[in-house]
């Protein structure tokens, strides 16, 4: 099948409640692609209107871990999309397969992921529906953001073409401020990559329920299970971070940025990082550097450089080598001669006064 005379579709490589994806060939420029059509039962004008939005939304970034978008139109009376073709399949595939996956594999997941979503955010643009299926995966390893159909622009909120009072999204990795009907912000993303991270952990998402409004109310009282109590084995540093993505309210939660950065770093190892070097006349109390504040004694705090006015979640516990080096400030010493100088200069002045006195004595005796 020739679509648009230009894309030649070979095989169906997933499907959803409004498209079917195709894995096709370019034959203008002879290139794999992924074709994304409208399924023709759902082809009214808010499916179109919904399929031309992930169509400009997806277009505006252009970014290694965003699936990028090449293309777009209609063809006999159905939109298609064009997107970049990632042939390693989902997270939630990777899970499917190989279990839980390892400390390193999620760092990279969240690092990659992370800066994904940070540049969607810097365009204004909120994902809405990050999950496993929605993270892909490349040959190498790569993961890429795609499904770019629910997003919104965060300075429009008619952008995400839904009723008033409707919740999109898939409610296992719904922030608790969007189950209690709040609009979605950056920081919603960051709350649905957690669960992520802690189902590829664990296996199962961070709450379930048979209901839907059970599993609402879950992510908006219940406090997740750790990891590692669930049989994860994640350094403690990352454990506690992940918790901190996963915070209640938005503003106690880490922005992708800088979930980006920590995860960059080896600071989820639970490491500890080597002082800096000594300044003149600094005092270093001990691992002063490497022992960030500790918010809520819970989860770490990203590194500095952290966006002003963002409370995120604390750094990890530093580790104790058994020696510690303090460096401090020794005062200054005034010359050894000061004390007998202050003594002669006492001795001075009591005398000048006494002799100021018997002057003034003999001069009133003179007088009278």
């Amino acid at each position: 099948m020739l679509v648009a005379d230009r894309y030649r579709l070979h095989t169906v490589i997933g499907r959803g409640g409004m498209g079917e994806v195709w894995r096709a060939q370019d034959e203008v420029l002879g290139r794999p692609v992924a074709v994304k059509l409208l399924l023709s039962d759902v082809a009214d004008a808010s499916a179109e209107a919904r399929f031309r939005m992930e169509a400009q939304t997806s277009a505006r970034l252009n970014h290694p871990n965003v699936v990028g978008t090449l293309d777009f139109g209609t063809w006999q009376g159905r939109c298609f999309l064009v997107m970049e073709l990632v042939d390693g399949g989902s997270l939630a595939g990777e899970l499917a397969a190989g279990g839980p996956l390892t400390p390193e594999r999620l760092a990279q997941v969240a690092q990659q992921a992370g800066e994904g979503l940070a540049a969607a955010h810097a365009q204004g643009i909120v994902h809405r529906d990050v999950k496993p299926g929605n993270l892909l995966s490349d040959h190498d390893g790569t993961v890429r953001i795609g499904d770019f159909g629910i997003a919104r622009f965060v300075d429009d909120p008619s952008a995400g073409l839904t009723t008033t009072g409707q919740i999109v999204g898939t409610g296992l990795y719904l922030a608790p401020e969007r189950a209690i009907g709040t609009p979605a912000t950056p920081a919603s993303d960051i709350y649905s990559l957690g669960c992520v991270l802690y189902q590829l952990a664990v296996g199962r998402p961070p709450f379930e329920s048979d209901t839907a409004t059970a599993l609402l109310y879950q992510h908006v009282d219940a406090p997740p299970v750790p990891p590692n109590q669930r049989g994860a084995a994640l350094p403690p540093a990352f454990e506690n971070y992940l918790l901190g993505m996963l915070a209640k309210r938005p503003e106690e939660r880490p922005t992708a940025r800088q979930v980006a950065d920590w995860f960059r770093g080896g600071a989820w190892r639970g490491t500890a990082e080597p002082l800096p070097p000594e300044q003149p006349g600094q005092v270093l109390e001990p691992y002063a550097a490497a022992r960030p504040a500790l918010h809520h004694g819970a989860a770490p705090a990203p590194l500095a450089g952290t966006a002003a006015g963002v409370v995120d979640p604390p750094a990890p516990p530093v580790l104790d080598t058994g020696w510690h080096t303090t460096v401090h400030r020794v005062p200054a010493r005034r010359p050894a001669l000061a004390g007998p100088l202050r003594r002669h200069r006492r001795l001075v002045a009591v005398l000048a006064g006494a002799l100021l006195f018997v002057c003034a004595l003999l001069l009133g005796m003179n007088l009278f």
